[in-house]
C-alpha cells in the first residue's frame, strides 16, 4: 500500500493540465489507478501513482 500524499481529481488534473474528464477516463480505463471512495468523497490517486502515468507516457511518446 502506498503511504505517499493522495490527490484529488480536481488535484491531479490541476498538476497535469488536463480536464477533471481526462482523469476520471484514465481512472476508467486503468490507465491510472486509485481508490474510490464512493459518493461524494470521490477518487483518491497517489502522487507515486501519478508519477508513474508521466513516465509511462513519455516513454511512449519517445517510442512514437
Amino acid at each position: 500500500m502506498d503511504t505517499g500524499e493522495f490527490l484529488t481529481v480536481p488535484d491531479v488534473a490541476s498538476r497535469l493540465k488536463v480536464s477533471r474528464e481526462t482523469v476520471r477516463e484514465w481512472l476508467r480505463t486503468e490507465q491510472l489507478t486509485g481508490y474510490n471512495l464512493r459518493g461524494r468523497a470521490g477518487w483518491r490517486i497517489s502522487t507515486t501513482e501519478v508519477d508513474r502515468l508521466l513516465t509511462a507516457r513519455a516513454g511512449k511518446r519517445r517510442r512514437d
